[in-house]
């Protein structure tokens, strides 16, 4: 009894792992969208700012995204578009320009709370590129600028 229960364990075993397979190689079919769109810009900010801005937050928050390599494998690629499409709808630095006056004061008390409460980059962002991360200088730097609008 003992040997015919743990040829169905294996037996089953190797279904999931095939499935699995089949399933990763059917994610890669999927077509994502990473382009960049041409519209370049920036916020009004003086240099060091914008520096702490395109290495902590351009990747998911302007027009001049840097795709990984791992961003051409399902399922990374569909996580990393997603992210990279929700950030440009929250707050896009390279159409900052066309946001009328209202919405970019709002941008930048959401910028100065998000960056106060250490949310953004999100730890998993940092996890992959730790030359994002915020020292508590880049935070400070980054909430004053963010404060004065």
């Amino acid at each position: 009894m003992c040997k015919d229960l743990r040829g169905l364990m294996k037996l089953w075993f190797k279904r999931i792992i095939v499935a699995l397979l089949v399933i990763f190689v059917g994610l890669q079919f999927i077509p994502v969208n990473q382009t960049n769109p041409p519209e370049r810009g920036q916020p009004p900010a003086p240099p060091a700012v914008l520096t702490v801005l395109r290495r902590a937050c351009y990747d998911c928050h302007s027009n001049e995204t840097v795709w990984p390599w791992y961003s051409r494998i399902a399922p990374a690629s569909l996580l990393l578009a997603n992210d990279v499409n929700e950030g440009r709808k929250e707050v896009n630095f390279s159409t900052w320009e066309n946001y009328d006056e209202q919405r970019r004061r709002r941008k930048f008390r959401e910028i100065a709370k998000e960056v106060d409460r250490d949310s953004m980059p999100p730890v998993y962002f940092v996890l992959l590129h730790p030359e994002a991360k915020l020292s508590a200088a880049d935070r400070e730097l980054v909430i004053k600028w963010a404060q004065r609008h």
